[in-house]
């Protein structure tokens, strides 16, 4: 994709609620696992109070101060299969949600967050959380590794000198409706889900976005919609039948539906630890369709890392969070201590992580 197109100009139509949104946004898919060997594509849900979307995803755009449109890259590396590092693993975990598709975390019990595909089956299915980085070098609206022109800002919400304009804050969440495969979940063996290039673990789960929208709407937005339900008059919106009625076409002649001998293309399962290596020569069909350049794209606020006070207790001390699990956010029920040595670290108004 080159760098200077114009999503706005270039589209007939955004699945987007927000009619001015032509943004890219893309992840890697979840496949289901059946102890015969085959593999079947794991249907997206809509997320909680968000309608009747086909699918999709739900984006939090979360604005710190003012804001800029800017380049964003990878939240997470696709050949990842463990972290190296906790900054790293800032940028993706996984929630096992109960019945409803509540959020999980049951009172008086620990937390249901993990870095790695939960390991066992979900009552309202898995979703997949990306929190992107918020910290740009202000040079570069890309780099030839699409990533070190952002970063990641410290323990105490400070962007480093590298990297020291601010930018909005991008989280995206993807509901996975693993529970249709409940009933199959193989007795005595490993989880039974793997992503789309063949990661078991799930760390190499990752997404990419491509700045689209239109004019100066996202600009308006962050400066003037703060409501934590989404409303923001200043943006046009457009009808559930509208949004699920733009689909694109498949570029690539390979069945991914249905069940399946293999993954789709060349994508072999590695577990790791080790980072898995491309593979090539399988015979799978491919569609050239040129290179694609991170493009200007800009996140929401930039997560202001502040410790969390637990909450005061006259009992005996509550459920304890683990490390990498939820420990506050608007909305969140679950614990709000962390198992030592981790301390709850705010990343958002919606998410606090036990975090080193």
């Amino acid at each position: 994709m080159n760098i200077n197109n114009d999503l706005p100009s270039m589209s007939t139509c955004t699945s987007c609620s927000f009619s001015e949104d032509f943004s890219n946004y893309w992840t890697a898919v979840l496949y289901f696992k059946h102890h015969n060997g085959t593999y079947k594509r794991v249907p997206q849900a809509a997320g909680q109070f968000t309608g009747n979307a086909n699918g999709g995803m739900t984006i939090y755009y979360i604005q710190q101060g003012n804001s800029r449109n800017t380049a964003f890259k990878k939240a997470r590396d696709a050949m990842s299969r463990s972290f190296s590092g906790s900054q790293e693993a800032r940028s993706l975990n996984f929630r096992c949600l109960g019945a409803n598709g509540s959020n999980g975390d049951v009172i008086g019990l620990p937390g249901t967050d993990t870095n790695t595909l939960p390991t066992q089956p979900c009552l309202g299915g898995i979703r997949s959380q990306i929190i992107f980085p918020s910290c740009w070098n202000g040079v570069d609206l890309d780099t030839p590794n699409h990533k070190s022109h952002m970063a990641y800002p410290s323990a105490n919400g400070a962007c480093p000198s590298t990297h020291p304009v601010v930018v909005p804050q991008l989280f995206i969440e993807t509901i996975w409706d693993t529970t249709k495969f409940n009933s199959m979940w193989p007795s005595g063996a490993p989880q039974p889900f793997v992503f789309s290039m063949g990661d078991p673990v799930g760390v190499g789960q990752h997404a990419d976005y491509v700045f689209g929208w239109q004019g100066d709407s996202l600009q308006r937005a962050m400066d003037q919609c703060n409501d934590f339900g989404g409303n923001c008059p200043t943006l046009r919106t457009q009808s559930e039948a509208q949004f699920n009625r733009c689909t694109k076409k498949t570029k690539i002649p390979e069945e991914y539906e249905g069940w399946l001998p293999a993954l789709p293309g060349c994508n072999p399962i590695q577990a790791g630890p080790a980072a898995a290596t491309p593979v090539s020569g399988c015979g799978a069909p491919t569609t050239w369709v040129g290179d694609l350049p991170a493009g200007p794209t800009q996140a929401p606020g930039n997560p202001t890392t502040t410790i969390v006070n637990p909450v005061p207790t006259t009992v005996a001390p509550g459920p304890m969070q683990t490390q990498w699990g939820q420990c506050g956010g608007i909305g969140y029920n679950g614990p709000t201590q962390c198992v030592s040595p981790y301390v709850c670290r705010k990343q958002n108004d919606y998410y606090s992580q036990c975090l080193a």
